[in-house]
């Protein structure tokens, strides 16, 4: 069988884009999604909730829902958070309906309409103010609240739907490349190759790598991307109640005096939970859930600081994976535990040390060590930089007890060269997402996917009525 479209990947772009073609496409299109994971239920993993979850990778980075659907399931309503869509697009005010729209659909298949967070009055004014003081800026940001439990009923009932549309699902399936073969794509996979008119790569975070290295194969033009590295670090959950209770996942930036690096907190998780990432190169990391029905007496929230590179190194993956390397095997083959205090004073901390803390870790599935054998120097000056002058306005996130795990990295792919529509330097093929350097988080993941399925559409001579599709054309 043809398809005139095959996408790979199952994450916000993957199923944004195969939701936008078949709902403008009045049937008769036929699309395939391919992804290296499983579905959403199956990827779940029970030992998580009791921080020994030691997944394959295929389970946990990859499957559909993507890397995301066991991070806190929060999705922020701006179009210059999780990417710059509206620097895509070329314009603030469509690329702000699009995020909306994206916001519709979750709640169609079940998005919480009353976990809605949105900042405003006095006090939140007052923080922007004292923050401004040590030169860090909170970000006012609507957001709406899914949970990591949540998510995984919310993606069900998308995929539920689009299986009914007609949508074929291919789990479980690597693509190990995409060709050109006459007129058609040609997707090769141990399953056997899929042939399809048009082609969508939306490999998400987990497939930076592939799609690197894919697209340099097929030609298509790309730019170097920036990489975060960084720390989850995690405190009594009364230490950041003060600003979580203004909204769930605030956004805190800075850009050190040290080095005038970016650093900023991604995906806080108030009462949530540490967890342990594998990856398909056998490194590990960490990231953070938060659940609407299962609390702790923590707050976790990553700590990343952005690094940039330029000739003769511009591969940030391979230097991110150099690091994360670094990090597996001192903490052999598990993530890196230390105390804030133990890495200040410069020794490794020991689980005698940590039992002292104030602070239960609830990832259990950890090595104590020395974050500063792991991460840069210059990313540890920032990491230190950031805590201490924001202890200032929120008292307790610089104590000795605070708990550093390491490492935490988001991968970023080569930014794909793209038109208005998503399409790439190869007619016929186009990119979404965060594997494809497009984006940085489930938002403007989801509405890559929504413009890339328009571009498809276009591509296909199919007529689109959709006011906001006119707006980008113009």
């Amino acid at each position: 069988m043809i398809y005139d479209a095959a996408i790979v990947g199952a994450g916000p772009a993957g199923l944004f884009a195969a939701y936008e073609l078949v709902k403008n496409a009045g049937g008769g299109l036929s699309v395939v999604v391919l992804d290296k994971g499983y579905m959403a239920r199956q990827r779940h993993c029970p030992l998580a909730k009791v921080g020994k979850c030691v997944c394959v990778p295929c389970h946990v980075t990859h499957g559909v829902g993507g890397a995301g659907l066991f991070s806190s399931g929060i999705i922020n309503l701006r179009p210059d958070i999780g990417g710059d869509l509206h620097e895509l697009i070329g314009s603030w005010s469509v690329a702000m309906d699009i995020i909306n729209y994206v916001d519709d659909v979750f709640v169609k298949f079940g998005a919480p309409v009353d976990r809605v967070f949105e900042p405003s009055g006095p006090t939140f004014s007052d923080y922007q103010r004292s923050l401004a003081k040590v030169g860090a800026q909170l970000v006012p940001i609507r957001q709406r609240h899914i949970g990591t439990d949540g998510s995984i009923r919310v993606i069900e009932n998308f995929t539920s739907y689009l299986m009914e549309a007609g949508v074929r699902f291919m789990v479980g399936t690597a693509v190990e490349h995409v060709s050109k073969d006459g007129g058609l794509f040609r997707l090769k996979t141990r399953r056997g190759d899929v042939e399809a008119r048009t082609v969508l790569m939306a490999p998400g975070r987990a497939g930076a790598e592939w799609f690197r290295d894919e697209a340099r194969r097929i030609g298509v033009e790309l730019n170097p991307n920036p990489l975060d590295v960084g720390v989850r670090v995690e405190v009594p959950k009364y230490v950041m109640d003060p600003l979580t209770d203004l909204y769930m996942d605030p956004k805190v930036i800075m850009y050190t005096r040290s080095h005038d690096d970016k650093v900023r907190t991604f995906c806080v998780n108030p009462g949530g939970f540490v967890v342990m990432e594998n990856y398909d190169d056998r490194t590990v990391g960490v990231n953070g859930e938060t659940y609407l029905d299962r609390k702790s007496s923590n707050t976790n929230f990553a700590l990343l600081t952005s690094i940039r590179l330029t000739d003769p190194l511009e591969d940030t993956i391979e230097y991110g994976k150099s690091i994360a390397r670094l990090a597996t095997k001192l903490g052999g083959g598990r993530p890196i535990i230390q105390r804030l205090g133990d890495l200040e004073d410069g020794r490794r901390s020991t689980w005698d040390r940590i039992r002292r803390s104030i602070v239960e870790p609830t990832l259990k599935f950890v090595t104590p060590g020395d974050i500063g054998m792991a991460l840069p120097h210059r990313v540890v000056d920032n990491l230190l930089e950031f805590l201490n002058k924001v202890d200032n306005v929120v008292p307790g996130l610089a104590s000795k007890y605070t708990l550093l795990y390491a490492p935490e990295i988001k991968y970023y792919s080569m930014r794909a060269v793209v038109n208005k529509l998503m399409e790439t330097t190869v007619e016929g093929i186009f990119a979404a997402g965060d594997g494809a350097g497009l984006s940085r988080g489930i938002n403007v993941a989801a509405a890559t996917g929504v413009i890339a399925a328009w571009g498809i559409l276009v591509k296909l001579g199919k007529d689109i009525n959709n006011e906001l599709f006119n707006k980008i054309k113009q």
